[in-house]
């Protein structure tokens, strides 16, 4: 009979930042382990719970006994299992027996052997049907598997107080106190973590009215809410929580990260939104400052006006539900009140000295013990960040923008609000510029310079900015990997798969006419004297074109349109958007497919044959289908290569797509490898000078099938 299968284990507080992974990890785990011994029902369901103080699962329409299992197992080669004469050997006695003591019968004899090739020789099987366990049975072995493969981020260890395993050492995520495990209206027999499993829980630690029992497994989610005052399910909780908040901010905007938001929902089973304020003499500080120091520290909601600028009302969400709340309110009040005087100190002492004054104190601090301390990355990128405003086609002034911004970009590492929130790193030093009298695009620059941070970031937005975000993620991509730290498959400790992305975004994105092999070439050089470093430009070329690729897919192009492009090795991808698209239209003329078949043959011929030049000879054009094809190619190219010198990609394309006849014709009536050699040596470079053609915006070989 199938029925509603509930799992509870009630414990201490759970760590929370872990708690909706480990939730859903003990749903899955015992949803999965009953499935693969058939102990579900089609359309069975898993519902996870998980609160501050216990992780549950509900599965519907699972079975008290799993399905019977039609076996057929393997038993000995016939050559081992006979003997000369046909009798059973030794061996296939003693397997015999054992085999039916763990079917449970009494004997099984050969005549009920199955005998078949086992695709060497023939073998013996044995046919039978493997009876279904017992709920209780299949259950404990998943639970405990379960229970063993959470990804508990630290294991405890604790000795129990009471019943029969009182003493006993347990590891578990926090103390356990109590187990449930209901099939219907049915206490299952399990133990687990020393306990015994019956139908008692408990429900909020100040609200709910002791011990709970729960009548069935259905019943679960809404006697706990009932009686207990607890929303179980993590989803639902946080979803109220969310609306609540919404609710609460009225006109304001509230900020709600969701990692804040996941956070709050494991600390609480029955949330309430209370409204709290503080002076407003600290919105004088930055407000990312109070903003972070608030939801990092509190766990506290900010509110801002339709404009983004922070109010001095904040939104908790408590863990009670009170008539008389102003206890709550004013406790928090009280409790926030000296965070924001820490960072109203933190930023009025820090500026009282200049970050000019505080760049030569990088020198103590250490970057990487193979390249040096911070204030030698910073000569690094300063160096890097002038060269590359030079490549911007930037004149003096931009070069001296991008230097000062540069040295600047550290120096607010030492100060004491990044040291107590490494987090505003960047723009705390954009304030603290401002403040400094440097000019504006310098400010920005040093906060700019650390974008794109992650996927779908916004990039740096002037071209001080942009020099100085390059040269700082080069000198750190060519530095790390430099000194042998290069990415090794999901460990990526430096972060380098990161600053390639950000690299190429900026170059994408922004068409910057920047050659990549020089922006390499020149942090590279950045290095030179150190005895750690060896350049590893050819290894790093590869790595940025596959990030290239990745970032290309995301745009919606298909992976042979982007092989087509990529596979080039393009030093400049200011114009790489306009050749995909160009191959795109290309692609969908009727001639394409035929061309990039063609040009396919012609690349694997040309390979064959390196060292063959390329100057045709026209006196050696016997055939006419190949006359006819060196006629149309001199025809096309002046177009052609109009066409490609002004970035009409598109336009050259569809013009070589008119080529289509005479290729054809060449391949179907002219043998390239004739005996001659002159002609032949003047076939393959007619093909060479047609494969450079075709070739000019892309590799169209990479269209073929």
């Amino acid at each position: 009979m199938s029925r509603t299968l509930l799992i509870e284990i009630f414990t201490e507080e759970l760590p929370p930042k872990a708690l909706a992974k480990l939730g859903d990890a003990f749903a899955s785990g015992i949803f999965n382990g009953l499935k693969s011994r058939d102990f579900l029902d089609d359309g069975a369901v898993a519902t996870a719970f998980a609160t501050p103080r216990r992780l549950a699962v509900s599965i519907s329409n699972v079975r008290a006994t799993s399905l019977d299992k039609t076996m057929r197992e393997k038993v000995l080669p016939v050559s081992v299992a006979l003997d000369a004469d046909g009798r059973a050997t030794a061996p296939l006695v003693k397997k015999l027996a054992a085999m039916a003591a763990q079917c449970g019968k009494v004997t099984i004899t050969p005549a009920e052997l199955e005998r078949a090739p086992d695709g060497k020789a023939e073998s013996f099987f044995y046919n039978y049907t493997a009876k279904g366990v017992a709920l209780p049975v299949g259950l404990q072995v998943v639970l405990e598997d379960t229970v063993v493969k959470l990804p508990i981020p630290k294991v405890m260890s604790y000795q129990l107080q009471h019943g029969h395993a009182a003493g006993h050492t347990v590891r578990f995520v926090r103390p356990a106190h109590s187990l449930v495990a209901l099939h219907g209206d049915q206490v299952l027999p399990l133990t687990l973590l020393g306990l015994d499993a019956g139908r008692q829980t408990e429900g909020h630690r100040f609200l709910s009215q002791g011990r709970i029992r729960l009548a069935d497994a259905d019943c679960y989610a809404a006697t706990l809410a009932e009686q207990g005052k607890v929303i179980a399910g993590f989803s639902e909780r946080k979803e109220k929580i969310r609306a609540a908040l919404s609710a609460s901010a009225a006109d304001d905007q509230v900020l709600m990260p969701e990692a804040l938001l996941d956070e709050v929902t494991a600390l609480v089973e029955w949330p309430v939104v209370y409204a709290c304020k503080f002076e407003d003499e600290f919105l004088s500080v930055p407000q990312e400052c109070l903003i972070l120091t608030m939801q990092t520290n509190q766990k506290y909601f900010a509110l801002t006006d339709s404009a983004g600028k922070l109010r001095s009302r904040f939104l908790i969400v408590s863990n009670l539900q009170t008539n008389e709340p102003h206890y709550i309110i004013g406790g928090n009040e009280r409790v926030v009140r000296p965070r924001l005087s820490d960072a109203k100190f933190f930023f009025e002492q820090d500026q009282k000295k200049k970050l000019a004054e505080r760049v030569p104190l990088l020198a103590n601090v250490v970057y990487h013990n193979k390249l040096g301390n911070q204030l030698q990355r910073t000569d690094r990128v300063k160096a890097l960040a002038a060269a590359i405003a030079t490549l911007l086609g930037g004149d003096a002034a931009l070069s001296t923008l991008a230097e000062r911004a540069a040295l600047l970009a550290k120096a607010d590492l030492l100060t004491d609000m990044v040291g107590e929130f490494p987090e505003l790193q960047g723009i705390m030093g954009n304030y603290y510029a401002r403040h400094d009298g440097e000019a504006e695009h310098v400010a920005l620059a040093i906060s700019e310079h650390y974008q794109p941070r992650f996927a779908g970031d916004a990039l740096p937005t002037t071209d001080t900015s942009v020099a100085v975000a390059l040269a700082d993620k080069l000198e750190t991509l060519i530095g790390i990997w430099g000194i042998g730290l290069q990415p090794t498959g999901d460990k990526d400790p430096f972060a380098l798969r990161r600053h390639a992305l950000g690299i190429l975004r900026m170059l994408l994105e922004k068409r910057l006419p920047i050659s990549l092999a020089q922006l390499l070439n020149n942090a590279a050089q950045q290095f030179a004297g150190n005895a750690n470093f060896k350049d590893p430009s050819s290894d790093l070329l590869p790595f940025l074109y596959e990030r290239l690729r990745g970032l290309l897919r995301e745009r919606g192009y298909s992976p042979n349109e982007i092989e087509a492009v990529v596979a080039q090795q393009p030093d400049r991808l200011d114009n790489i958007i306009e050749r995909l698209d160009a191959v795109q239209a290309f692609a969908a003329l009727p001639q394409a497919e035929a061309l990039a078949a063609a040009n396919k043959r012609i690349t694997n011929i040309l390979k064959k044959t390196e060292g063959v030049g390329s100057t045709v000879q026209q006196d050696l054009l016997r055939d006419s289908a190949e006359q006819q094809l060196f006629a149309a190619m001199n025809t096309l190219k002046p177009e052609v290569d109009a066409a490609f010198a002004q970035g009409d990609f598109s336009t050259a394309l569809k013009a070589l797509a008119r080529l289509r006849e005479n290729v054809d014709g060449f391949f179907n009536d002219v043998m390239v490898m004739a005996e001659d050699e002159q002609l032949r040596n003047n076939r393959l470079a007619l093909l060479a000078n047609l494969h450079v053609m075709l070739n000019q915006v892309a590799d169209i070989s990479k269209l073929a099938a």
